[in-house]
């Protein structure tokens, strides 16, 4: 008998909306059938700058008690969606100082053919969503990975929009994690762990 999927969901949050998006996929997996381990990249913006806004503070404080992603968790993982607001169009420092610790694991090859998906939020309708996501996957064609996106496969997904992963727009914090969202974000984890599962079973057979 199979397994059950090993899915890690590495993100980095300042504010919060990544958080409520992370933890959205988290519980979907979990309910899928998968082992999920949710987890968050190291902060590197020094102390001052989080005290300086409230939504940040409140955020880095809520999210003390989740664990710190490691090169370990990656090599534990049959997938992992990774999660990042977006920066100038680009992936967080944070997220990406976090992929640039893998590369002992890159040059063992361990990190190939694995399942890959990603999540971004923005401030705007039209801030770099999809760039934030291409941009991430180039790590995953480096990595030798399997990039599964949701695509247009379930009827909601006309509704968000985005066939390359969950987005979100949150107005700077005026417009919270809503259903539109969350349904994307549970279509994308289904579609992750199925995918994954259909590639561990093919590999164990």
């Amino acid at each position: 008998m199979t397994t059950p999927v090993k899915l890690a969901v590495v993100y980095y949050s300042s504010t919060g909306t990544i958080t409520e998006i992370a933890k959205e996929l988290h519980d979907a997996a979990v309910k899928a059938g998968a082992e999920v381990r949710l987890l968050k990249a190291a902060e590197l913006a020094p102390q001052a700058a989080i005290d300086s806004n409230p939504a940040w503070a409140a955020n880095h404080a809520a999210t003390a008690n989740i664990p710190e992603a490691t090169p370990a968790d990656i090599e534990w993982a049959d997938a992992v969606i990774f999660g990042t607001p977006t920066r100038f169009g680009n992936v967080s420092s944070q997220l990406k100082q976090f992929i640039d610790t893998l590369g002992g694991l890159w040059a063992e090859g361990k990190l190939a053919n694995k399942v890959y998906s990603g999540f971004v939020s923005t401030a705007t309708a039209h801030a770099g969503h999809e760039s934030t996501l291409l941009a991430l996957y180039n790590s995953v064609h480096h990595f030798g990975g399997i990039t599964v996106t949701p695509g247009f496969t379930d009827p909601a997904k006309f509704i968000d929009g985005n066939p390359y992963g969950t987005s979100h727009a949150d107005g700077q914090g005026t417009n919270p994690v809503n259903d539109t969202t969350r349904t994307a974000a549970r279509i994308q984890a289904e579609r992750v762990v199925n995918i994954a599962g259909a590639l561990k079973t093919a590999a164990n057979s």
